[in-house]
């Protein structure tokens, strides 16, 4: 099959974009550890060269792909709480459950990338950091203390950390399960300590 029936056959969608979309669902089905361009031109249905008239690098392709990726997941996770709408607690309960499914999905894809850091580097610069679940925590984080329903000396920033390492060490003990050494606390437990503090 040519590369022009290979695009024709997918609606008119381009060969960039079809590339990307091959290359995204070997990351979902497979991760990321041995993607190879011949492996995702095969998956596309065009030449091994034909990358190259698309992209600078490999490491471009698999950069927006995993962009691509973690879009799709952040698609399934619905939507985050509303300051000032809810609870507290049934808010970053909700901001936790929502950390530790992006999390459990694109970790793995991410640990197959360690010995990559060109295709690291390439995603850092296509990611708007607003948009990351970080900073989407800090910033309702935020909104709820200027509301006042939390403290005005309290440390948000201290308290994101807390809340996104507790989900890095969730997927941790997944991905490097022969390291874990501890059980992790519940969802409701670590939800208890940012808000309350362990201070009598």
């Amino acid at each position: 099959m040519s590369p022009r029936k290979a695009a024709a056959q997918r609606d008119g969608q381009s060969l960039h974009d079809l590339l990307v979309e091959a290359a995204e669902k070997m990351i979902a089905a497979h991760g990321t550890a041995n993607l190879t361009v011949r492996e995702i031109a095969r998956t596309a249905g065009v030449a091994d060269g034909v990358l190259y008239n698309h992209f600078s690098d490999k490491e471009e392709l698999v950069a927006l792909a995993l962009l691509e990726y973690v879009r799709r997941t952040e698609a399934t996770l619905g939507e985050l709480p509303v300051a000032g709408e809810g609870t507290l607690e049934g808010n970053l309960r909700r901001h936790l459950e929502y950390g530790l499914g992006l999390h459990r999905m694109i970790v793995p894809a991410f640990s197959g990338l360690i010995g990559q850091p060109r295709v690291l580097e390439r995603f850092a610069d296509m990611t708007e950091r607003s948009g990351q679940w970080r900073d989407r925590l800090v910033t309702y984080l935020e909104e709820e203390q200027a509301l006042g329903r939390l403290h005005p000396e309290s440390e948000v920033d201290a308290t994101a950390v807390m809340l996104v390492g507790y989900c890095h060490g969730s997927v941790l003990d997944t991905v490097f399960p022969h390291m874990s050494r501890y059980s992790l606390p519940t969802v409701d437990a670590v939800v208890r300590a940012a808000l309350h503090g362990v201070a009598p």
